[in-house]
């Protein structure tokens, strides 16, 4: 797979995508994506773990922290975003290489897990990515935002500010991964907690805080925690984020 198979634009666009970089918001968001790996990870232990699109490094960074397993890796097209990853104290971290978005500089099963948190939603040929992970490692951790909604269509623009070219359901990822020959092992939904909210209404959107803004974020939280819990339903359509851990089996891509 060459490099080619990537777009210009979209190349361009990530290189300079973390050479404005707001640390807080990052961090804040990084914070929330590592705990869920570290709880679809419960009860398993990793040696050699790698992420893909590992971005300025701070899932990384979390994980370290918490001692989530003895050895990292990171590849990422974006070159602002491998400076970033470099600067950064990550203990136990071997190496990060920029990489084309496809093809994985490693040898096959060179991993334990490989980690692709908030990437697919990015990917323009996902099967392909999907198809090159699973012949260098083992395990998977793979989250993505759900951004799938009646009249998704109508918020294009929304959607690609963020760089979201794929949306996704629960149904819609496990289909994609078990047409290519993924096994899930255990998975979890989650909604955006309010300190996420709360830092992007009043830091990032520049709003001024007020005890009814603070008090509406939490109400809403709390409902859409009771109903997410009650059934599948309402988990697929209140679900900000699926979080999945999945093993390969010897299937390939089942097309016809």
């Amino acid at each position: 797979m060459a490099q080619e198979i990537i777009s210009g634009n979209v190349k361009n666009a990530y290189d300079e995508f973390y050479k404005t970089h707001d640390e807080a918001w990052r961090m804040l968001g990084a914070k929330y994506k590592a705990q869920h790996i570290i709880d679809v990870c419960k009860g398993q232990s990793f040696k050699k773990v790698l992420e893909v699109g590992a971005g300025d490094g701070s899932i990384l960074k979390l994980l370290s922290d918490q001692n989530f397993a003895p050895e990292y890796h990171a590849v990422e097209i974006s070159d602002s975003g491998v400076v970033h990853i470099k600067s950064r104290d990550i203990r136990n971290l071997v190496s990060v290489q920029e990489f084309d978005g496809y093809k994985l500089p490693f040898e096959d099963d060179s991993f334990d897990l490989i980690i692709l948190s908030h990437v697919l939603e990015h990917v323009e040929h996902e099967r392909l990515l999907l198809r090159e992970i699973k012949r260098v490692s083992k395990s998977f951790v793979i989250e993505v935002p759900i951004d799938y909604k009646p009249g998704v269509d109508k918020r294009i623009k929304h959607f690609l500010a963020y760089g979201h070219i794929n949306v996704y359901t629960p149904t819609s990822l496990r289909y994609l991964l078990q047409t290519e020959g993924f096994e899930i092992k255990k998975d979890l939904t989650s909604i955006i907690e309010p300190e996420v909210t709360r830092f992007n209404t009043f830091i990032n959107q520049k709003r001024s805080k007020s005890f009814i803004a603070e008090m509406r974020i939490a109400a809403e939280y709390a409902v859409k925690n009771v109903l997410v819990k009650l059934s599948d339903k309402f988990n697929e359509k209140l679900a900000n984020a699926y979080t999945v851990l999945c093993t390969k089996t010897d299937k390939q891509a089942d097309i016809f």
